[in-house]
């Protein structure tokens, strides 16, 4: 029975997660580093559609090696194939403004 319990509560705090969570998750989860997925999706949660997060977030859920970091060429490569020029632009303004300290 707590088990049940805990399950449905990781649920309902899981649903109460801030589009921004979620798309800092996803980042994290397709193999960015922490601090660089958190910067991007502070920058990126205003600027996109709650559809274009969730696009992106579930982007981390086709890892292969979730030890692994994802190369810069291979995460703008995911990102490209979204074909969405909105996400893409959103996506290279953050990454640069979070790599070299830009607002």
């Amino acid at each position: 029975m707590r088990l049940l319990i805990s399950l449905l509560l990781a649920l309902a705090l899981s649903a109460c997660a801030t589009p921004e969570a979620r798309l800092r998750s996803g980042l994290i989860d397709m193999g960015l580093p922490e601090a660089q997925s958190t910067c991007m999706a502070d920058r990126m949660a205003h600027k996109l559609s709650v559809t274009q997060l969730r696009r992106i977030s579930a982007l981390g859920s086709l890892r292969n090696q979730p030890l692994d970091k994802l190369s810069q060429e291979e995460f703008l490569h995911k990102i490209r194939a979204l074909r969405d020029g909105e996400i893409l632009a959103v996506t290279l303004k953050a990454a640069a403004g979070c790599a070299f300290g830009f607002r």
